[in-house]
């Protein structure tokens, strides 16, 4: 058997008082899709980022293609032939593709002579291209670039420095199926290319399709590394969680309300640099329904949530509340109409919870203005806290600890929790289980099917189609802040809502 083009041997990492990862083995060979799977916390990212430069081990080593190397910095990966596209793309916004593809490269051209060749380096990324089967236009600015076209920059960026060997973080979280496809297409001619390809992603499916290996990492320790050909999901859950984990999304029949809790009519926001971010939305929130939003990110999502949470004002249309109009009141306002409305937004810590708090006082933020007096009750806030904590398996050594020091899917339970006990008429939740492990995401899955249960109405902007599909009772399909069709999910397939998010045709169930 061939012999590994990467190989960890022994990798241990700690932060503080935290150990990261354990003594952990991994091996990747020439033309080669290795996945890293695991929960939250498992140490995937961490040790990716000792491969990539980033971190530096504090024991084991890192060998490549038969050499032991030391990563000072993403540098030392690069010039050994290690490239990571990030989930959150690292480029220059105001630059052209190709600029943000070439910079910093290494030029040997005397300082009198420094000019940019620029026929040059187009024939040199065309070739890049052509091998790979991958484009993007060069001269198009990045921030004219579509989200998979950016993606795309950043796999050319890697390529063009001479990487053999490519790490791809959760690399498919906002793209559509067609994008997917695209993608993954690209990854088989760099595995076919003789490439090492290892990705980290929480959808059990793109495991299933994508990969020749899987490692499963736990608590820091990779516990098996298995033939992809020869295992299954169940399996790798299993594996993952060290128990038997079920994998279904249950979906209840729908008892809903006699009229619609929430009548979005004709709502319209101008854009920033002309057009409208929201063109002429209409749709309905029934109570005991869970509505899907699918789209592109960037289509409206963000500001739709914004608007009807009263954080940001529309240009005109209306949002009914029980038939009372409430477009342009403040949270406060609502919250003083006797509105019971929860917003769960993308922005975790920006925006929904205060980082530098302690999970008691987070708790407290959407509950004090509503005491009597001056004096804050802390004690009836820690209790709260401490039900939370409990209700929602939330891992804390106590409520006091601050929130930005827990985990993600910590983090996340947090908001959900607080926002879920104010019992609300109408939930919003923005991506709740973007970057959770499968664990995390089906508790949350759960909670929501809960409250619709309740009667409440859930506005559910998700980014992964086969949980909208199978958790939504519709799905509203949107591109460049319009409605393109609400779909039923029983019947509508993947491709359907794919093309409806790419604005190619209108579909309605």
């Amino acid at each position: 058997m061939e012999s590994p083009y990467i190989e960890l041997q022994h990798i241990t990492k700690r932060f503080g008082s935290v150990l990261a990862n354990d003594g952990v083995d991994l091996t990747v060979r020439r033309g080669e899709i290795l996945a890293l799977f695991g929960e939250n916390g498992s140490g995937k990212t961490t040790l990716v980022n000792m491969l990539s430069g980033i971190y530096t081990p504090d024991s084991g080593s890192i060998v490549i293609n038969g050499e032991k190397k030391v990563f000072r910095s993403p540098g030392d990966a690069i010039d050994a032939g290690i490239g990571m596209v990030h989930q959150h793309f690292k480029l220059i916004p105001v630059m052209t593709a190709a600029e943000n593809i070439t910079l910093g490269e290494k030029s040997n051209v005397p300082a009198a002579f420094a000019f940019v060749n620029q026929r040059e380096i187009d024939r040199k990324i065309s070739t890049i291209e052509e091998r790979f089967g991958i484009s993007v236009e060069h001269r198009k600015k990045v921030y004219e670039l579509s989200v998979s076209e950016k993606q795309t920059v950043e796999i050319l960026k890697v390529l063009y420095r001479g990487a053999r060997a490519l790490i791809f973080d959760e690399a498919t979280a906002v793209l559509t199926p067609q994008e997917t496809a695209r993608l993954f297409s690209m990854m088989w001619k760099m595995k076919d290319e003789g490439c090492a390809i290892i990705i980290i992603t929480h959808k059990l499916h793109e495991v299933m399709e994508i990969s020749d290996r899987v490692t499963v990492l736990r608590k820091g320790r990779a516990v098996k590394t298995v033939n992809t050909a020869e295992t299954s999901p169940r399996e790798l859950t299993e594996l993952m969680v060290g128990e038997s984990v079920s994998l279904e999304i249950r979906r209840e029949e729908p008892a809903l309300s006699e009229k619609p809790l929430l009548e979005v009519r004709n709502l319209t926001l101008a854009g920033p640099e002309g057009g409208n971010s929201i063109d002429h939305m209409s749709f309905d929130l029934s109570g005991g329904e869970i509505l899907g939003v699918a789209g592109i990110a960037g289509s409206g999502q963000k500001e739709l949530c914004e608007i009807i949470s009263g954080l940001k004002t529309a240009t005109s249309g209306e949002v009914r509340f029980l038939g009372e109009n409430i477009l342009g009141l403040s949270p406060h306002a609502i919250i003083k109409r006797g509105i019971a409305m929860s917003f769960i937004p993308e922005d975790r810590l920006g925006m929904g919870l205060a980082a530098g708090m302690s999970i008691a006082d987070n708790v407290m933020l959407k509950s004090y203005h509503a005491k009597a007096g001056l004096i804050i009750d802390r004690g009836a806030g820690k209790n709260q806290a401490e039900a939370i904590v409990s209700r929602y398996d939330i891992s804390t050594p106590s409520v006091q600890h601050v929130v930005k020091k827990l985990s993600g899917g910590n983090i996340q339970k947090v908001l959900l929790g607080r926002e879920i006990e104010l019992r609300p008429k109408i939930l919003i939740a923005a991506y709740p289980v973007r970057g959770l492990d499968i664990n995390a995401s089906y508790g949350i899955y759960d909670t929501l099917n809960g409250q619709k249960q309740r009667g409440v109405g859930v506005l559910f902007i998700g980014e992964d189609l086969d949980v909208l599909r199978e958790l939504c009772d519709r799905v509203m399909v949107i591109h460049n802040g319009a409605v393109m069709g609400i779909v039923n999910p029983r019947f509508a397939t993947k491709e359907d809502i794919g093309l409806l998010m790419m604005g190619h045709l209108e579909k309605t169930a």
